[in-house]
């Protein structure tokens, strides 16, 4: 046994409850702004893709994908700008005005004249609007699961955090609610005449009250202990030193990522198109059945969260890849079958998906020292990100037409599933582990875990008896 799990717990200095409650909104509206968008575009490809590509509707729908996907492309640079700026400056600063540009280019979207009114200058305007949404979120999610994490007790990071993904259902089924209620209240008709921009002007609101909630706040404690020793300072060349000294984590954390946005793009981007073009429901329902899920998921979110700080991270994920690589064929047969099978179906592989989702926040930021976590988070994450996971519906969606094979997203999920599995083996338990200091989390020379109960609660009785 180590030494660092053989250590006694250490004791942690908690922030009071209504600063921790400021810092999980703050970190949380950024999350569903960004995934607001997501579910509006995905909801509404249909109107876009006819707004702004001419030609069938098979080959618009594909553009609409790809031109979703192009957002992704650019993700890594904002991760290579924003993650070194948010270990220099702090995360406050920098989560401030990446939601300010991912709301604004949203919002833009909305306002772009269709192609029959300015030619080839829309589906331009809509390419370049996606990449300045892009390269705002490649700062915004790594920074704020960085900002969550930091501010989390360690003890309940993996509750706390899991609020971050519960804003990530919340933005996208808002926003995929907003868009069926809109084309349920207005008709197809007029959706495609200018209905479809409804939802996009939204965004505006959601981006202003995130600046306001996290303008309240102080940067987090943990980024405020870097600072103040100076060793924030002791890194000239972040890029390199993450290159030369985090190689294995950051390959470790883009196997993960691959199977986490795998599933995620299948499940919540892709599928309304699945479910329309190659299981033949009707347009409206093909949108209910994945809200009915995502709404299923939400519930389940901070209990999946609050068992990973009891049993740990790995064991969690070890649940989610092995139980989706079994069941994600069967499941997709299920869908294939009527409504109730396709709700059924979704819903069996979102609560799958739940303990890896639930703890994204509580296990990427610990995979890396706090001098350097923002930046190896960032990047990690989006490279990962941009090659797997929003080009997902636009990969599904081809593979798909090229073999002729309805069920080739399950295979594509489960290769994922298996690359996560691999890189899932070494990657140290950082369950209840502080995250402070220079030291990668987990590591025998990192701080212990603390206790499971605060400092000063009573004893269990068994424990008192002895």
């Amino acid at each position: 046994m180590s030494s660092q799990k053989s250590a006694r717990p250490t004791v942690e200095k908690e922030q009071p409850s209504g600063v921790l409650r400021r810092a999980i909104a703050a970190s949380a509206i950024g999350n569903g702004t960004e995934w607001f968008d997501y579910g509006i575009y995905s909801y509404g490809v249909i109107y876009i893709s006819a707004a702004f590509f001419p030609g069938d509707t098979q080959n618009a729908t594909l553009f609409a994908l790809l031109t979703f996907a192009v957002s992704f492309l650019v993700r890594p640079l904002g991760g290579l700008i924003w993650g070194p700026l948010g270990d220099r400056l702090g995360r406050k600063h920098v989560l401030a005005l990446t939601i300010l540009l991912m709301s604004g280019a949203t919002l833009a979207v909305g306002l772009i004249p269709t192609y029959h009114s300015i030619g080839l200058w829309a589906p331009a305007l809509l390419v370049v609007l996606r990449m300045i949404q892009g390269f705002s979120t490649g700062g915004e999610y790594g920074g704020a699961a960085t900002f969550m994490a930091e501010y989390a007790p360690s003890r309940r990071r993996g509750f706390f955090g899991s609020f971050l993904e519960f804003g990530t259902l919340a933005g996208f089924s808002l926003g995929a609610l907003l868009m069926l209620g809109c084309s349920l209240a207005l008709g197809d008709e007029t959706m495609h005449a200018w209905g479809w921009r409804l939802p996009f002007l939204v965004a505006a609101p959601l981006g202003l009250i995130g600046v306001y909630l996290r303008s309240r706040l102080e940067d987090t404690p943990v980024f405020q202990e870097l600072e103040a020793s100076g060793e924030k300072e002791r890194i000239h060349h972040p890029f390199r030193s993450l290159i030369t000294e985090y190689w294995r984590p950051i390959l470790q954390l883009g196997g993960l990522v691959i199977a986490l946005n795998v599933v995620n793009y299948t499940l919540l981007t892709y599928m309304p198109t699945y479910l329309k073009t190659e299981i033949g429901l009707s347009a409206n329902v093909s949108l209910v059945v994945p809200i009915i899920g995502m709404l299923a998921m939400m519930l389940f979110v901070p209990f999946a969260g609050a068992f990973s700080d009891r049993f740990g991270r790995k064991p969690m994920w070890w649940l989610s890849l092995g139980g989706l690589f079994i069941a994600v064929v069967p499941m997709f047969m299920l869908m294939a079958t009527n409504v109730v099978g396709a709700i059924i179906g979704f819903a069996v592989l979102g609560l799958l998906y739940v303990p890896q989702l639930a703890t994204i926040s509580a296990t990427f930021p610990a995979m890396f020292p706090t001098h350097i976590r923002y930046a190896g988070f960032a990047i990690a994450y989006n490279v990962s990100t941009s090659l797997f996971g929003g080009t997902a519906p636009a990969v599904n969606d081809w593979l798909t037409a090229k073999t002729g094979v309805a069920l080739t997203p399950a295979f594509y999920m489960m290769a994922a599933c298996a690359i996560g599995a691999i890189s899932l083996v070494r990657i140290p338990e950082t369950s209840r582990c502080p995250i402070n200091g220079t030291e990668v989390p987990g590591t025998e020379d990192a701080p212990p875990p603390v206790a499971l109960e605060p400092a000063g609660a009573p004893a269990p009785a068994a424990a008192r008896s002895t």
